[in-house]
């Protein structure tokens, strides 16, 4: 896979370019990703604060989670697309929203995370960690 690669809102008033490989990607199945996703799980790519670069204005939202951690959103104000998420407490990272890439073909889970939560009709492939919540 070759960086940068590009990546944008659907009505492209956010864009951006992820300049290196992310950390890992994950799939959640907690119920709030679910909704976020409106299907069975969230893709999130973690990557360093600084290997993305950002273009266009986004809002911000934030809720607790379970752990307790502060978990921030940016999306764009126009179509309601979620750009990234956040925790305040470690800000060199973010959690990128991979399907808004150009090139999706590095969106391969190493991991599932809260699988305690996770849709009956679904079967996660075997070589991936799994965890029954935040590990």
């Amino acid at each position: 896979m070759q960086y940068p690669i590009s990546g944008s809102c659907q009505c492209g008033g956010v864009t951006y370019q992820l300049l290196s490989e992310p950390m890992m990607v994950v799939a959640c199945h907690c119920k709030e990703c679910q909704k976020l996703s409106t299907s069975a799980f969230s893709i999130t790519a973690m990557v360093a604060r600084d290997s993305v670069k950002f273009n266009g204005k986004m809002t911000e939202w934030r809720r607790s989670a379970a752990s307790g951690n502060i978990n921030g959103a940016m999306f764009c104000p126009t179509c309601g697309n979620r750009i990234y998420h956040f925790n305040p407490q470690e800000p060199d990272k973010i959690k990128l929203k991979p399907a808004n890439l150009s090139d999706t073909g590095m969106i391969k889970p190493t991991a599932h995370v809260w699988v305690s939560e996770k849709q009956d009709w679904y079967d996660i492939p075997e070589g991936v960690a799994v965890y029954d919540k935040q590990p």
